[in-house]
């Protein structure tokens, strides 16, 4: 999975978990949970279906990796053998 790709599939799951999430209002780099107001089950399903979504066990040691949309991208394309996408 590339870095576009981990992102999209990234977004799509916080707009599943947080229906009407602004995703627009998020900066890549700022914590997500934070400024749509997850609680700690609303990470933890995201946590989840990231995981059916993606083939990859997310363990809890490596959730602070997935705490920005930057984070979360790097981690999931690193660990699907991604790339940062098409440099055209």
């Amino acid at each position: 999975m590339t870095r576009d790709e981990a992102l999209e599939t990234i977004k799509a799951v916080i707009e599943e978990v947080v229906p009407g999430a602004d995703l627009s209002a998020v900066s890549p780099d700022e914590k997500f949970r934070e400024r749509l107001e997850m609680d700690s089950l609303d990470f933890l399903t995201f946590v989840e279906v990231l995981s059916g979504r993606t083939g990859l066990a997310l363990p809890e040691q490596d959730y602070p990796s997935l705490t920005t949309l930057d984070g979360c991208a790097d981690y999931v394309a690193a660990r699907t053998g991604g790339t940062r996408g098409d440099p055209s």
